[in-house]
């Protein structure tokens, strides 16, 4: 049988094959019209805000070939841009994709990376509107999605005030656990194992921040994606305040003894490990009792106040304090 020449035609109708519209008012509405023109054109909901996000995914800086499973490259370089629209109180409603490749990774490896993607799509509720394709000799992948919050609605990061207690969900530090074991395993990991999972398939807390901006609970959020210690600062900046964290509140990863990691310390991968996308928010003194200890089986914990001053605090146990120096994830410093 002979194999029909590779094209970029040949692909993006793999892709569109692959990633085929999805159902759903949302959706239908979000798109009027989809791939197969020059561009999509968008209608929003009614009395709906646009939030628009881009993220890059990047062999070598951000995933290894060698390590991480196709599908799981698929269904992170979206979970990670969708994370952004969760951080606002949004909610997801389709995605551009550019995507470039070796022809070598255009076969197998092309399926399941499609494969992952449509999951995360379909998980998400964001349909592929369009994008581009071109060869290169590593993987390069940008991810732009569209999303929609109600007018008025968006929780930023700029509304912490004094007194405000501050909030994670989840737990971190554990997807930094799952780099630090994928890198020392010989093949690329399973999807099942449970230590490496919230590495390479991440959820963006999208209906945790709809409801806590539906709810008026968040006076500022924002995604963890950097690590807590380089994140907090961002949004103590923008919002011209300061922070005292508890250091015994801060609900680190559970490192299992089997794990077999030498010098591993949970302490500092909650403070200053990235990729978690769990949302830090900060809610006013009188709704504080409305915050439940979990919320659709996500736990919520306070970790420390909204203070004034200069300096980002964390008080340790006996009552010491330090300074918290901002040591999380940077792609001009750091590497895989």
């Amino acid at each position: 049988m002979t194999r029909k020449p590779l094209t970029e035609d040949s692909i993006l109708k793999r892709i569109l094959a692959s990633c085929r519209p999805l159902s759903g008012s949302g959706v239908r509405q979000s798109i009027a019209v989809g791939i197969g023109d020059d561009a999509a054109i968008l209608r929003p909901t009614y009395k709906c805000e646009t939030i628009l996000t881009c993220d890059w995914f990047l062999e070598g800086t951000h995933f290894l070939r060698h390590k991480h499973p196709p599908d799981s490259v698929g269904w992170k370089c979206l979970a990670r841009a969708v994370s952004d629209i969760a951080s606002m109180g949004g909610t997801p409603r389709c995605f551009l994709l550019s995507l470039a490749l070796p022809a070598s990774l255009t076969g197998p490896w092309l399926d399941a990376f499609l494969a992952g993607l449509r999951r995360a799509s379909r998980k998400f509720g964001c349909a592929l509107a369009g994008g581009d394709t071109t060869r290169r000799d590593d993987v390069l992948i940008n991810v732009t999605v569209f999303g929609e919050v109600k007018t008025g609605r968006a929780v930023l990061r700029s509304g912490a005030r004094v007194g405000d207690t501050l909030y994670v969900s989840g737990r971190l530090g554990e997807a930094e656990l799952g780099l630090r074991i994928l890198k020392q395993t010989k093949k690329p990991a399973p999807a099942t194992n449970p230590l490496t999972r919230k590495h390479l398939y991440p959820e963006p807390r999208v209906a945790l921040g709809r409801w806590l901006s539906g709810a008026r609970l968040a006076s500022s959020m924002m995604d963890i994606s950097d690590g807590l210690s380089s994140d907090l600062p961002r949004l103590c900046a923008a919002s011209r305040v300061c922070a005292r964290l508890e250091l015994a509140r801060i609900p680190g990863v559970r490192v299992p003894k089997e794990a077999s990691l030498e010098g591993i310390d949970s302490t500092r991968l909650a403070l200053h490990g990235g990729d978690d996308y769990e949302l830090l928010f900060t809610v006013p003194p009188h709704l504080v009792q409305i915050v439940p200890v979990s919320f659709q089986g996500v736990p919520l914990t306070s970790i420390g106040t909204i203070t004034r001053g200069r300096n980002l605090v964390i008080l340790e146990d006996g009552g010491r304090k330090q300074e918290l120096v901002a040591s999380g994830w940077d792609p001009f410093r750091n590497k895989l």
